[in-house]
């Protein structure tokens, strides 16, 4: 007879930069944003895991791009934003819903959370307090507007800023030290942004993921949710981005920032 373990989350590298997200309890699993297959199917096998669901949050390739050839070994259900381009998604899902993965013992709601794209979707498990955010939040910084507006994105920042400061939160990339760069540049004197930085560094220096970083620290540090403090306004009126001390045009000016920082 088998134990049962509590579920976990353990990441898969795939691409240059990507983590695709493996929920588990060393016998189910199932798997965030796959935008490759073959990482995952090998994990599975080396683990013997059965893939019970997929779960996606945008349509982008790098987070769909595996789900054709995973179905082509597991039949799971595919879960994904309502309304979306994404083919395969067998359940859609919008705000308010809930995903059970009863294999797993993990219910997770969705927020919508538009901004990187307009049918961006996040996963939320608020019992263990994890959080699946794609695109949308980063470690030090959160995704480009390809599709939504700066006040759909602050919406939706403030919606997953709002979750509790132990929310663990599983974004999709490995960006942060040239995030945390950025944030450094923005708000220099922020002290808790560069003991971050160390702290990060340390672990990339060892080849280990920054991820998963946490709610609070990201309110601490990442000056996307943190564009109306003092500071950050003064930093963006000094550095002439600035017109106006409003907090949708520090919150563009913010971004627009990013794109081209070296």
């Amino acid at each position: 007879m088998s134990l049962s373990h509590s579920p976990g989350v353990l990441a898969i590298p795939a691409f240059a930069d990507n983590y695709l997200w493996l929920i588990h309890d060393e016998t189910h699993a199932a798997v965030v944003d796959p935008g490759d297959a073959a990482p995952v199917i090998e994990t599975l096998k080396n683990r013997g895991l059965k893939l019970v669901a997929i779960l996606l949050t945008h349509h982008h390739a790098d987070h769909v791009g595996g789900v054709p050839d995973l179905l082509a070994q597991y039949q799971v259900p595919v879960f994904g934003p309502k309304n979306s381009r994404i083919a395969g998604i067998t359940q859609p899902v919008s705000e308010g819903d809930t995903v059970e993965l009863p294999e797993l013992g993990v219910k997770l709601s969705v927020l919508e959370v538009p901004g990187h794209t307009l049918d961006h979707i996040a996963y939320h498990e608020p019992d263990r307090r994890w959080l699946f955010c794609g695109d949308t939040l980063f470690a030090g910084g959160c995704g480009r507007l390809f599709e939504g507006s700066p006040a759909q994105m602050t919406t939706s920042l403030g919606k997953l800023a709002a979750l509790p400061d132990d929310t663990a939160v599983y974004c999709a990339h490995e960006y942060t030290m040239s995030n945390l760069k950025f944030a450094h540049e923005v708000e220099p004197e922020n002290v808790k942004l560069s003991a971050r930085i160390a702290e990060e560094q340390r672990k990339r220096d060892q080849n280990l993921p920054t991820l998963p970083s946490f709610i609070g620290l990201e309110k601490l540090t990442n000056p996307f949710l943190r564009y109306t403090e003092p500071r950050i306004l003064d930093r963006l009126t000094s550095v002439g981005r600035l017109p106006v001390r409003e907090s949708i045009p520090a919150f563009a000016a913010l971004r627009e920032w990013k794109n081209s920082y070296r």
